[in-house]
Formats: C-alpha cells, structure tokens, sequence
C-alpha cells in the first residue's frame, strides 16, 4: 500500500470511497438532513473544490485500487478519514493518518469524529475536548491530539514501526 497525494483524476474513487464508509458506518446513527449534508460535501465537485483552498487530501492505494482517503484542514484539523468498508481495520486508516499529521502545521490537531469512529480515535492517541455537537444534521465528538507530547501506553498505536 502507498499513500500519495489525492490527484483530480482520484475524484470520483474518493468520492465513492467515502460515501461506502459513511454508509456503512455512520448514515444509521443520522437524520436525513445529516446525511444529505454529507453527500454534499462527499460529492466529487466538493472535494476538487476543497483542493483550491489549503487543505491537502492524500490516498491509500494498493495495486490501482483505491482504499482510503484523509483530509488534513489548513495544516490543523483533520476533515475526513475514510477507508472502504472491505479494507477496514487493516491499518489503512492508521497509515493515511500517520502521513497526514507528518503534515501538521500546528502542535494539537483537531477533529470532529462521528461518534461511531470515537473509539478508533482515542486508538489512535486522540482525546474528547468537548461536548458531543451537531452541524447540518452530523452529530460529532470534538477531539484533538497533541503531537509533541510523549507517547503514552494508549496512544501506541500511532508509533512508527
């Protein structure tokens, strides 16, 4: 598996990517207006338009075949991380992740989990800093994590191996 920059000819597979996962994973937990909203911003247009401003959108791809995508917000706060239903818990997730905070522009990078993806979260060393909130129909978990702080026992799964 590589991870590499997303390239406009990756649209329509992040897309599709993306709205699989939500599907799958956290479409049950919403009303229709969440999930309309997130159609929207999953849309193949949303993300190309996304690529004009500062946020950088990177890829897993395994043999051509497209498994996962993360976006990384202005360098600070982690936008999207999703990975294809039928490559899930294989470190996909995990990997994309680890690339995209190499690229951090800041010391505590942030994110608005789905609450079914809470606990893959703090797997990952993140922790909640707020109460749960909804936007648009999409209920999150405020959380962040911060990248020069020393590695504890629960965040070992972001170390390098």
């Amino acid at each position: 598996m590589i991870v590499r920059k997303m390239e406009e000819k990756d649209l329509d597979a992040v897309s599709a990517t993306c709205i699989a996962s939500f599907l799958h994973s956290v479409a049950g937990t919403l009303s229709e207006e969440g999930s309309s909203t997130f159609s929207k911003i999953a849309a193949s247009n949303a993300f190309f338009d996304r690529t004009k401003g500062d946020n950088l959108m990177l890829v897993a791809e395994c043999d051509g075949k497209l498994e996962g995508v993360v976006e990384l917000k202005e360098g600070r706060h982690i936008a999207m991380l999703f990975v294809a239903p039928e490559h899930q818990k294989k470190g996909v997730g995990k990997k994309l992740l680890l690339s995209a905070l190499d690229y951090a522009k800041v010391d505590t990078v942030t994110v608005r989990a789905s609450l079914s993806s809470v606990p893959a979260y703090k797997k990952y060393g993140f922790e909640c800093s707020g109460a749960t909130g909804e936007s648009a129909g999409l209920i999150y978990q405020p959380m962040e994590i911060e990248l020069n702080k020393p590695m504890r026992p629960t965040t070992t799964a972001l170390k390098r191996s």
